[in-house]
């Protein structure tokens, strides 16, 4: 009886021990899921950024084609309005510059940020394969705790 009252008690124990992990396995899946929504939402960011600099982009190009005409036309009625023209060509092939610049600073900022969320979801990932381990080495444990009191009893 006594050891009956032994394994009873460290059946309930490691019972506690695995609604303790089971708690911390829904914790997890939580965080998980916030981190998924987080990712989400800057993906949405980045996604919204691109397309911002992808019109501009398209408005430049518009600006380059439109100074161009400029330039022609400008060069038809005079060498002074030749030279405004390819002041303004210059201003833009600067703002062009800046926007390019500024894009490869966005797709490294991108790529920094899933480079670094990736590893964030490694890491929850292998947190929860550990806690998935341990829960069934615990529920292992557990089935031969009972095949052991079904066999002594």
């Amino acid at each position: 009886q006594e050891e009956k009252k032994q394994l009873t008690l460290k059946v309930e124990e490691l019972e506690r021990k695995l609604e303790t992990t089971s708690a911390q396995n829904v914790e997890f899946l939580q965080v998980i899921a916030k981190r998924e929504d987080s990712i989400h939402q800057c993906q949405l960011r980045l996604e919204e950024k691109t397309s911002e600099c992808r019109a501009l982009a398209r408005q430049l190009e518009m600006a380059i084609e439109d100074a161009k005409r400029q330039v022609e036309q400008t060069r038809e009625r005079a060498a002074s309005r030749e030279r405004t023209a390819q002041s303004k060509m210059l201003d833009l092939e600067t703002q062009l510059s800046r926007n390019k610049t500024e894009l490869n600073q966005l797709r490294r900022s991108k790529d920094d940020a899933e480079r670094q969320y990736e590893a964030q979801l490694q890491d929850l990932q292998d947190r929860l394969e550990q806690a998935e381990s341990t829960k069934r080495s615990m529920q292992n444990y557990v089935q031969f705790l009972k095949a052991s009191y079904d066999n002594v009893f």
